[in-house]
């Protein structure tokens, strides 16, 4: 009785196992029929389904990687491939997820992790023109990048350096003009008046000047009179 009961346990083992495989490449197939039509969020929808069933499989892992790729979804994507290289011992099925794992990041602008990728791919299959291809295309991009970065960084710098003086300045400015108001209010003098405030005020006296002769002249006019006769 106790080895039938462990023969009956393994027996349903079996077949919830394969139950499982088989529901898992349905899922797969089906995503790779609406991958073949274009429909990639479809497709991605169905690998999802089947890694849920086994998150280690390596076919759900590569091909969700690419309809996330197809989708312009390029770190996920990366991520797919890295599950699928890890899940997969053969080589060349290695090399193929590194491969789209690098262009995959090259799509997403991570130039220093596209690099990584191509060169793991190379180290597995020296053979890969097309990665050797990437590579070289990665390291030009990687060099653009860090170039902008650097240049941006000296920008920004000099920036900081221009707006620091620009307010010491100012502040240096507005010290003096406070010394110097400090020191006339001390001595008791007058602030000297420039050269156009003296005109201004030179002229404004003038026509004072004139308006109060003026003013005089109404108030007081000159009468004409014949000159005293003599005794």
């Amino acid at each position: 009785m106790k080895n039938r009961s462990i023969l009956w346990k393994w027996v349903c083992v079996l077949t919830l196992t394969g139950h499982s495989v088989g529901a898992q490449i349905s899922e797969i197939s089906g995503g790779n029929r609406e991958y073949e039509k274009g429909r990639y969020r479809n497709a991605e929808s169905s690998y999802r389904k089947a890694l849920e069933k086994d998150a280690r499989q390596y076919t759900g892992n590569y091909n969700l990687g690419n309809a996330l790729y197809r989708q312009g979804k390029f770190e996920e994507a990366s991520q797919q491939y890295l599950n699928a290289s890890a899940f997969n011992n053969q080589k060349e099925t290695q090399a193929k997820s590194l491969y789209n794992m690098g262009n995959a990041f090259l799509k997403a602008e991570k130039y220093k992790e596209s690099v990584e990728s191509y060169k793991k791919a190379l180290r597995i299959n020296p053979g890969d023109e097309d990665a050797r291809y990437n590579l070289s295309y990665a390291l030009k991009k990687l060099r653009q990048q860090q170039q902008n970065q650097e240049k941006n960084k000296e920008d920004q710098q000099k920036k900081q350096q221009d707006q620091q003086q620009k307010n010491q300045d100012q502040q240096k400015d507005q010290q003096q003009k406070d010394q110097q108001k400090e020191q006339q209010q001390q001595s008791g003098q007058q602030p000297k008046l420039s050269k156009e405030e003296a005109e201004r005020m030179l002229r404004a006296l003038k026509n004072d000047e004139k308006d109060l002769q003026k003013e005089k002249a109404r108030k007081y006019p000159v009468t004409s009179s014949s000159p005293e006769k003599n005794w």
